[in-house]
């Protein structure tokens, strides 16, 4: 086990809390005006799925259990989970609906994604920062809007809604970032 300051916690880290197991689901750091910053945790545990909410100073020590980081490549989803293989040695690893999470939305045949390994069992998904999709539908520009600050809703071919600039049309390949589906550029190819 390696202890590290609660405000270095990310989503998908994996934390021994009282000899459990828990991967982390969202991390914030809050810094009130007054008083002691703290990092306000959400996470799973990995034995039976409950969820739990922490809060810690964020100099506080928690303990990060030992987890690979192993790159593998997505191939296909069945009602077993989605299936990974690891490029390296060939193994196929498969990962639960719950533990894919809002994920799944992104994952694309081929694409590679970190998955933190326990013992032989992926216990967290690193999806890649950003990945291109297709805008399917869009509304149309408001005469008068200025283009620097309103952005208009839109559906990506995923079916995730997002909010992009009033230049973007249907049909148009976009970037976007997988940690809060927010647009990030127009595609470059």
């Amino acid at each position: 086990m390696v202890k590290v300051i609660a405000s270095s916690v990310r989503k998908g880290n994996v934390l021994d809390v009282d000899g459990k197991l828990y991967v982390v689901l969202t991390a914030q750091n809050f810094h009130p005006g007054k008083g002691t910053p703290v990092t306000q945790v959400d996470m799973r545990r990995i034995v039976d799925g409950v969820k739990v909410s922490e809060r810690w100073r964020t100099t506080e020590q928690v303990e990060r259990a030992f987890v690979e980081d192993v790159n593998h490549q997505f191939l296909y989803e069945d009602g077993e989970g989605f299936h990974f293989m690891n490029p390296g040695n060939y193994d196929q690893v498969v990962v639960d609906v719950e533990t894919m999470g809002d994920d799944k939305a992104y994952l694309q045949e081929g694409m590679t994604c970190v998955l933190s390994m326990h013992e032989g069992i992926a216990l967290a998904i690193q999806m890649p920062r950003h990945v291109t999709l297709e805008i399917t539908e869009t509304e149309p520009v408001v005469k008068g809007q200025t283009a620097s600050s309103s952005y208009k809703p839109a559906m990506l071919s995923n079916g995730v809604r997002t909010m992009v600039p009033p230049h973007i049309n249907a049909g148009t390949r976009v970037v976007i970032a997988t940690e809060d589906n927010s647009y990030v550029e127009r595609a470059k190819d």
